[in-house]
């Protein structure tokens, strides 16, 4: 008799974010329903649907911005269903939304350099100059450089057009250096000059290995180009879920899309 060993098979990352039977009613309209689904580093997670399917609603109960109903939110396996958006910021959730959620009055540099000094946990001294920060200052305008804004760095950040508001964005959250990188429509109302910046920073953030990124957007060549999985949200509930190209071609996708063709409609 053969003496064969099997070798060991890898065990897959635990995940850092996780929704379990996830729910949240608005009267009597269940936007997401007993949602379960969990999302491990490395790994871009494309967040897909018809208009009014859930999408923004799913994200706004993992980042805080809404209480669920029923369910449960984990990071790391910690339950912080009950947490605010602020907590679970802190705790490493960092979270990009539709709109520009900017300091408008700020120059482009301070909003940037103030994320700096939030994960660095240094807190404003009228005793300390800012000039004495050389580190905060050098690493602030180093992102603005990732998304080429140097030469804006002293502009106030009301005075950016759409485009540079939406990079603006992106570079205060990677300066918050979170585990978790949420990103809504981050191309929305950009021009076609303006998108690839921003998908090579997502795409660079994702072959990092070590953040779980996730992605609500409309527009799937967007999706095809960075997604390693899709999630798919119809009508609250979810529907589909696995490898970009068996999503798209599943029968349930294609009804939830009204037989148009994910392809054209998501």
């Amino acid at each position: 008799m053969n003496n064969i060993r099997a070798l060991p098979t890898a065990t897959p990352p635990a995940p850092v974010l996780e929704t379990r039977d996830l729910t949240i009613r608005f009267g009597g309209h269940t936007a997401v329903n007993t949602v379960s689904c969990a999302f491990s580093p490395g790994h871009l997670t494309a967040i897909v649907g018809p208009n009014g399917a859930g999408k923004t609603t799913y994200f706004n109960l993992m980042s805080g911005q809404l209480k669920a109903n029923e369910g449960q939110v984990l990071l790391r396996g910690d339950d912080i269903t009950t947490l605010s958006a602020p907590s679970r910021t802190r705790r490493g959730i960092g979270r990009a939304f539709q709109l520009t959620n900017l300091f408008p009055n700020l120059t482009v540099h301070e909003n940037v350099r103030l994320a700096v000094q939030s994960r660095a946990r240094v807190g404003l001294d009228i005793f300390t100059l800012w000039s004495r920060r050389r580190d905060l200052i050098d690493e602030a305008d180093e992102l603005l450089r990732s998304i080429t804004l140097l030469d804006r760095r002293d502009a106030l950040a009301s005075a950016l057009p759409h485009g540079d508001q939406r990079k603006l964005e992106v570079a205060i959250l990677l300066a918050l250096d979170p585990d978790v990188l949420m990103f809504d429509e981050p191309t929305a109302g950009m021009s076609v000059d303006e998108v690839p910046v921003i998908l090579d920073l997502i795409h660079g953030i994702k072959a990092r290995g070590d953040k779980t990124v996730l992605l609500v957007e409309h527009k799937m060549d967007v999706v095809r180009s960075l997604a390693d999985r899709i999630v798919v949200l119809h009508n609250g509930y979810l529907v589909a879920d696995g490898d970009p190209a068996e999503v798209m071609a599943s029968p349930i996708v294609q009804d939830a899309y009204l037989g148009m063709g994910l392809a054209d409609h998501v």
